[in-house]
């Protein structure tokens, strides 16, 4: 596939999956419509960069359905000055998202090629001007500030404290969360130092490392 056909399937991707899924915010369309997402896919699957599918990216982890990704970053209703976590890094692709959404952004990976193939992609395309990547595992992880907005790009079965400690006042957290096979994506703003979740939609992710459900054995 050419760059005329990515460019083809971008628009078709936002005007035929994201828009229809209620993803208005024009800022957001601007940044799902201009961002090369391919340069972000692994070459075996970079033909589907635009499908309506979960791509696998190695270490059991995948990037998210293109709709999810625009409700996520819609929610987040990032200001140009904002500062933003995100909680694995994955392939960069939504990491580079937010950078043009944002002033700064911090995204940690617990798997080092992620973050070298990340950092890679997200310095060809001079993306990351504004990103800082760590590699390390979030649990045992401490920034040592809090952030307008927390992005977190795999499952939880409950919202761990620490992501919350994150937040500034006013802050949000975007997550996904429950048990399989039905999750569901919530908004977390903090108030006043008081958690409010908002319920944005079902779906399911596969867990962050150290954020499954404990395994339970029946007799």
């Amino acid at each position: 596939m050419n760059t005329l056909d990515f460019a083809k399937a971008r628009q078709l991707m936002v005007q035929q999956q994201v828009r229809p899924w209620d993803v208005l915010d024009p800022r957001v369309l601007e940044v799902l419509s201009t961002l090369p997402r391919e340069a972000f896919v692994p070459e075996p699957h970079r033909a589907l960069a635009y499908a309506d599918l979960e791509l696998p990216l190695g270490h059991g982890e995948v990037m998210m359905k293109p709709v999810v990704e625009g409700r996520m970053l819609q929610a987040l209703a990032l200001d140009p000055g904002d500062a933003v976590l995100e909680i694995g890094t994955g392939s960069g692709w939504i990491t580079a998202c937010l950078a043009q959404l944002a002033r700064e952004v911090v995204s940690v990976e617990r798997h080092a090629d992620f973050t070298a193939a990340a950092r890679a992609r997200l310095d060809a395309l001079e993306f990351g001007r504004n990103v800082r990547l760590d590699t390390a595992d979030v649990f045992a992880w401490t920034p040592g500030r809090q952030f307008d907005a927390i992005c977190v790009t795999g499952a939880v079965e409950r919202i761990p404290p620490r992501f919350l400690e994150w937040l500034r006042p006013g802050g949000r957290l975007f997550v996904i969360q429950g048990r399989e096979p039905v999750m569901e994506a919530v908004l977390v703003r903090n108030q006043d130092g008081h958690p409010r979740i908002e319920s944005l939609f079902e779906t399911a992710l596969p867990y962050l490392v150290g954020a499954a459900p404990a395994p339970t054995f029946e007799l």
